[in-house]
């Protein structure tokens, strides 16, 4: 005697084009969290209005230079700790590593507030980067403890870009 196993049935087309969906979201996140710096040279591509005025305006544009000049009366331990907020992405996946071998990102540029930046380099999708900042992201290096005697005041606005 044959057996015969039924006929597979079609998954509804909603239901595909659902796990298509999905599948593309999950790709889409995996991609994101596998993002590398890549230097504001590179965000000036298409952003070369904003780059104009960072570089113009921005002190963050020659922050590397502040610690530099202080780095023989810092501890090692001490000039680590500048490093995280005067480059960009320093201790961080493809972040700066040192001048000679990432001097791209020896400054705090674009990336050290929108975050790695190849992803949405090569999608151009806004929801790639972090682009709607807020006072809080600055509190990561403006804050009490680190720049106290800097009477720091939140300045997104004000020559950022």
């Amino acid at each position: 005697m044959k057996h015969s196993l039924p006929a597979p049935r079609a998954l509804p087309l909603c239901l595909v084009l659902s796990l298509l969906l999905a599948l593309a979201a999950l790709s889409h996140a995996a991609d994101k969290s596998k993002a590398v710096y890549i230097g504001s040279e590179k965000c000036k591509e298409c952003h070369e209005e904003q780059y104009e005025n960072y570089k113009k305006y921005s002190r963050k544009a020659h922050s590397f230079q502040s610690i530099k000049k202080m780095q023989t009366k810092l501890t090692s331990g001490e000039y680590q700790k500048c490093l995280e907020c005067h480059t960009t992405g320093h201790g961080k996946p493809g972040g700066f590593v040192s001048e000679s071998k990432t001097p791209g990102l020896k400054n705090a540029g674009c990336e050290a507030c929108h975050g790695p930046g190849s992803v949405h380099a090569e999608s151009q999708d806004p929801k790639d980067i972090k682009s709607k900042l807020t006072a809080a992201d600055c509190l990561t290096c403006h804050n009490e403890e680190r720049v106290g005697s800097f009477k720091y005041r939140p300045l997104i606005y004000g020559g950022g870009h």
